[in-house]
């Protein structure tokens, strides 16, 4: 059994727009997967309060509603969206990319919206989601400003595969994701071969490009074998295609995931104290310009 399976499904409030997206994303993961929705408001005052679910209650306006209405109204908002899925909630003192990195401990995935209210309103990725999806301990759902019913029947969940076994518990997500929503698993693999003085500074000359060309895609076709090796395990219900595509990791993934169901990465650990060390230079690149939800799945240690 899934460590996880038993865990909620954790999503951050606070009452923007952004948030009112994550709810809708948190409340579909949770029915599909029959979970609980924790639905969590940090509040930097220092009060801890709890909430029980109201019978009605219409949506409100971001940025009108005060601390108590956010968490009742993202409860409501929920059974609305889901009306079979528990939820519970809580309001948890402390700063909020720090509240929702603890509650990752606990949780199946954590789901936030793209931009919050942060002051910088034109940023395409809020400080507290990137910092979240950055460090939190379970895969991070970054849910786009776009209805959950925009995404086409049938769209598929993309798989970016990485280099080594630390990206698998990413393809592990990506077959679940597939799974619960009965959906196609595309596995993507981007390569390039590496410049010439790449090559010749590590000793590999006279430097020969057709070479170093089938070189580097028979690595990136050893990459796909193995992941679909793992995904192959314990015969996934929903279809599983893998393609190697010639390009830029970013431009050949944001490519991929355009009319996807979602997005899911891998992220390394990277060590260090400042946020956002977790993330590569490709996490940053679909979490900022990715059309669908992205999930940021962390790598074993």
């Amino acid at each position: 059994m899934d460590e996880r399976s038993d865990r909620p499904v954790v999503v951050g409030a606070d009452g923007s727009d952004g948030s009112l997206t994550a709810l809708d994303w948190a409340a579909a993961e949770a029915e599909r997967t029959s979970r609980v929705v924790r639905v969590v408001h940090a509040s930097e005052s220092g009060r801890r309060e709890s909430y029980r679910p109201r019978t009605a209650a219409e949506d409100k306006p971001a940025g009108t509603a005060p601390r108590g209405a956010v968490l009742t109204d993202a409860m409501a908002r929920v059974h609305r969206r889901a009306p079979g899925v528990r939820v519970a909630a809580a309001s948890l003192p402390g700063e909020p990319s720090a509240v929702l990195v603890s509650e990752s401990d606990d949780a199946a995935v954590l789901v936030v919206g793209s931009r919050g209210r942060g002051p910088i309103s034109g940023m395409l990725l809020g400080s507290v989601s990137l910092a979240v999806a950055a460090r939190a301990r379970c895969p991070v759902a970054v849910a786009r400003e776009r209805a959950v019913s925009d995404t086409a029947a049938g769209a598929p969940v993309v798989l970016g595969i990485g280099e080594t076994a630390a990206e698998d518990p990413a393809a592990l997500f990506a077959r679940e994701q597939a799974r619960a929503r009965g959906v196609p698993l595309l596995a993507v693999r981007a390569w390039r071969p590496p410049l010439p003085d790449v090559v010749i500074a590590q000793g590999s000359v006279p430097y020969d490009p057709l070479q170093v060309e089938r070189a580097s895609r028979r690595q990136a076709d050893a990459c796909v074998e193995r992941v679909g090796r793992l995904i192959g395990e314990g015969s996934p219900a929903a279809p599983v295609r893998f393609r190697a595509v010639e390009g830029p990791a970013h431009e050949v993934l944001l490519r991929a995931a355009e009319g996807a169901a979602v997005l899911v990465v891998g992220a390394g650990h990277r060590g260090g104290r400042v946020p956002g060390l977790q993330l590569g230079r490709v996490n940053h690149a679909v979490l900022h310009h990715a059309a669908c939800p992205v999930v940021v799945v962390p790598g074993t240690e």
